[in-house]
């Protein structure tokens, strides 16, 4: 029996299943926890997802309505918590990406644990262990489950929509590099089950709302800066800064990729001001600008290594001229 068998023998078994995945959701995770939930729901079975906050605004067309989130329903989380039998751990390596409070819960549970991830350095807390660092996505590895555990033809527009978007999200819309040949024949097999990637793609896109982009648009004109030896772009924006445009959840998760996306960039650096620290997101090209090592090293954080999250209890003020102190001892200059 391989993992993908012996993971779906474990949903069969079990009477009360939960989905979790890591605080300050994005569409992998949301993603894969939809299109898990769904599978799960096929194989006859039932499920509560567990969430630590919600999701962005920008993923309000997905119907996460069912969901369960520890910041505003913490009983009723408790409450599933305690009568579980079965808890997925979905899109993170370890007790500490899922916030204290369910972190205590995690932590505390004696059933089994199932993790399905493919970040980097992958903690031994579950009692069965899916990771693959290689793969682009939690969501590509839940269409192998499908697939290898024999399943395929459970596979229909409702299980795959969440699931290519959690793909297309954390590959930044295919062009990273763990875009492989066998994400694209994931991807076909998703289309052949009457996933409507067109209408995904514009559902993702085209929900701006006015604050947002005015939001965007300050930051690139008035808060970008170059470090032109380094060719680093960092962007850092306060809290009344934020407050000033309206900031919902989401609202910056672009501006990396944007900077980014500046002729010749290696790498971009954006901090955000929110619930008293700099929530650090970092960006890069190539295997010989990775971040993820700078952001473990100095910022609480890491991730993969195009692609980083970090924190830092300095000011705004600080904070910028700490990442201004290290980028010249992790890129290379011109």
């Amino acid at each position: 029996m391989n993992v993908y068998e012996q993971i779906v023998a474990e949903i069969k078994t079990a009477s009360n299943i939960i989905i979790t995945s890591h605080k300050s959701p994005d569409g992998d995770s949301v993603g894969s926890s939809l299109g898990l939930l769904h599978f799960i729901e096929k194989l006859g079975k039932t499920a509560t997802v567990c969430h630590p906050d919600p999701a962005p605004s920008f993923l309000d067309w997905l119907d996460t309505s069912s969901f369960l989130i520890m910041t505003e329903q913490g009983e009723a989380v408790e409450a599933a918590f305690a009568t579980a039998d079965l808890v997925f751990c979905l899109d993170y390596n370890g007790t500490n990406r899922v916030g204290y409070d369910m972190q205590v819960l995690l932590e505390g549970l004696t059933c089994k644990t199932i993790m399905i991830d493919h970040h980097l350095a992958p903690e031994d807390f579950p009692t069965i262990t899916l990771s693959e660092t290689s793969v682009s996505s939690t969501a590509e590895l839940i269409v192998e489950l499908i697939e290898q555990s024999g399943n395929i033809n459970l596979l229909d527009q409702k299980i795959g929509t969440p699931l290519y978007l959690g793909i297309l999200t954390d590959t930044g819309s295919f062009r990273f590099p763990s875009t492989s040949p066998r994400t694209h024949e994931i991807l076909a097999k998703l289309l052949t089950a009457g996933v409507a990637h067109h209408l995904v793609h514009e559902l993702l896109s085209d929900n701006n709302t006015e604050s947002r982009l005015r939001l965007q648009g300050y930051a690139m004109c008035e808060k970008l800066e170059v470090m032109e030896d380094y060719m680093v772009a960092i962007i850092s924006l306060s809290k009344e800064e934020l407050a000033k445009y309206n900031y919902q959840k989401g609202d910056t998760d672009s501006l990396a990729n944007q900077a980014l996306s500046i002729k010749g960039m290696k790498a971009a650096i954006v901090f955000t001001e929110r619930d008293g620290i700099m929530k650090i997101s970092f960006r890069s090209k190539g295997q010989e600008n990775p971040v993820n090592v700078l952001a473990a090293e100095n910022f609480n954080g890491g991730g993969h290594a195009n692609a980083s999250g970090g924190m830092s209890e300095l000011s705004v003020t600080e904070t910028l001229a700490k990442i201004k102190d290290l980028v010249p001892k992790y890129f290379s200059a011109n």
